[in-house]
């Protein structure tokens, strides 16, 4: 990932382990990273393993006083399993680790600006590439759903107007690019023009 001012990564078919362990690395590289679609991020092996795994997890409470319940906080949101993923591969106690982890940002769906910006993928990540087609494999969004995130259907929604809104903008952007195209073939310099933009370097 060449370094750039901000990055947004599209975790769509992602495998969760592989995507937090290169964004994690990218963060203390001092990379402004945000993660949309955070939803639909894959996890390796079926659901029913991967709820035997998260009901382990919940149960994790503070050592010395297990009543003191805002020791450990079990997140619920894709969003935020995707954050917390992050930060387990992070020093996050550290001053850098700590500033690294304030250059993260994860969403569910794609949210205004983010749907503007251009979106990367990570090849390395991808769950086509790297699991085996006869391999069993979750989303984190109904892994979520199972253990009480309720904006499910609502993020549904919301990416289908999007999608809507999108393709609008990318029809009317390759109209604008045809019609700039055929405007150059129509144009017409005299032998004294075509001779200037050669000097400039544009013939």
């Amino acid at each position: 990932m060449s370094f750039q001012q901000q990055v947004v990564v599209d975790c769509r078919g992602h495998l969760l382990g592989r995507l937090a362990s290169v964004i994690a690395k990218e963060v203390l590289n001092g990379q402004h990273v945000v993660l949309v679609r955070a939803e639909d991020v894959v996890i390796s092996g079926s659901l029913y393993r991967n709820k035997l795994k998260y009901a382990a997890f919940k149960t994790k409470t503070m050592n010395t006083n297990p009543r003191h319940t805002g020791a450990i906080k079990h997140p619920r949101s894709p969003a935020k399993i995707l954050w917390r993923t992050v930060r387990g591969m992070v020093p996050h106690k550290t001053p850098r680790g700590g500033a690294a982890m304030d250059r993260l940002k994860s969403f569910e769906g794609i949210p205004h600006p983010y749907d503007r910006k251009k979106r990367m993928v990570i090849p390395s990540c991808l769950k086509v590439l790297r699991l085996r087609p006869e391999r069993r494999f979750c989303r984190l969004g109904d892994l979520s759903s199972e253990y009480g995130w309720k904006h499910g259907s609502l993020i549904e929604r919301l990416e289908k107007q999007r999608k809507v809104k999108s393709e609008v903008f990318y029809k009317k952007k390759v109209a604008a690019k045809r019609a700039k195209a055929d405007a150059l073939k129509a144009v017409k310099l005299s032998g004294e023009d075509q001779a200037i933009l050669a000097k400039a370097g544009y013939a």
